[in-house]
């Protein structure tokens, strides 16, 4: 069976959550993972509810940011999770983006030297180890993970860098145990990825077969293929004003991102969104996501699989429970078949 796994914002309550978690385990998921990149919902709580009502689902940060917790408590506070739910937990971590970052005063300067330093001294926090280091970010003197009560051993939590620029997967491919691709991008554009996840990883002494590569990919699972383009419609259309520049990479032409830009202000209104959805084409819904039937939708996220992502992380818009069934099961036959 092909693996796949559900991701989760903040669209539902943790309650909700919970269930689609269980939901998805029993219909055979790989994993859950909780987004964490807006000032709405951190990460760690809901991946505890998760893990409480499963027994075999993996469950993941995607992605913690680098900059608002010591590398210290970051590496308990996922010791903590692995004390829930031994090796089923992952650890995501990305550089986080401006403006929201610089608003709550975060300068993300060098942020490929930061990923650096916090991967490694997290890594050795949780492999038990006893870590000095005085880089530009991380100053750790003689720390480690204090255990008293429980057995003193190393955790098995892989660590995973979120990376959408080129520099990012170089150092992704060398230093982490996996990369989560991002979402809102065209198959496309996971070659030019590849390329530098391979030069990352030659850097780092292995192969690129050994880098997990899951993909988040946005998800609108509808009997009726209009009403599921619609779904996606609008939060493509955000993602064209937030990250024109990762649009662009993904063969968005500049007339429709310039078009979007002089409607969307920041943050975007709904009626904003709403107002520069109109110009947003079928086709480039169908570029940027996994929209349409259930058979459209597996068909889609094969085209990702088929340009190097190892488990798409699907992001549904729409019934959970519908998109989960649509992928139970699924079984990736080679040459591209669903």
């Amino acid at each position: 069976m092909t693996r796949v796994a559900l991701y989760l914002q903040d669209a539902h309550t943790i309650r909700d959550g919970m269930d689609f978690a269980a939901y998805a385990e029993r219909r055979g998921f790989d994993a859950v993972w909780q987004a964490e990149s807006r000032l709405v919902r951190e990460a760690t709580v809901p991946l505890a509810a998760y893990a409480a009502v499963t027994e075999r689902i993996k469950v993941g940060s995607g992605v913690s940011d680098i900059w608002s917790r010591n590398p210290a408590r970051l590496a308990a506070t996922f010791s903590t999770l692995d004390d829930l739910a031994p090796g089923r937990v992952t650890l995501g971590l990305g550089a986080w983006w401006d403006p929201l970052a610089a608003k709550v005063g975060i300068h993300r300067a060098r942020p490929l030297t930061v990923m650096r330093e916090v991967v490694t001294a997290v890594r050795a926090l949780l492999a038990n180890e006893t870590v000095t280091m005085h880089g530009e970010w991380v100053h750790l003197d003689g720390v480690e993970l204090d255990y008293v009560y429980q057995e003193r051993r190393p955790k098995a939590v892989p660590i995973y860098v979120g990376a959408t620029g080129m520099k990012m997967m170089e150092l992704a491919g060398e230093i982490a145990d996996g990369v989560v691709l991002n979402y809102l991008v065209s198959p496309d554009y996971n070659e030019r990825a590849l390329e530098h996840l391979a030069a990352g990883v030659e850097r780092g002494g292995r192969r690129l077969d050994d880098l997990d590569r899951p993909q988040l990919v946005v998800c609108s699972v509808h009997d009726d293929e209009r009403a599921a383009l619609d779904a996606a419609r609008l939060m493509v259309t955000q993602y064209l004003g937030q990250q024109p520049h990762i649009m662009a990479a993904s063969g968005v032409p500049s007339s429709l991102l310039d078009a979007v830009g002089e409607v969307l202000t920041w943050p975007a209104t709904h009626e904003q969104v709403a107002e520069a959805a109109r110009l947003v084409p079928d086709e480039i819904v169908r570029m940027l996501t996994a929209s349409g039937t259930p058979d459209q939708a597996r068909a889609r996220v094969g085209d990702y699989m088929d340009h190097g992502c190892t488990c798409p992380i699907l992001y549904p818009l729409g019934d959970v429970r519908a998109m989960i069934d649509a992928f139970a099961g699924w079984e990736r036959l080679p040459g591209g078949q669903n």
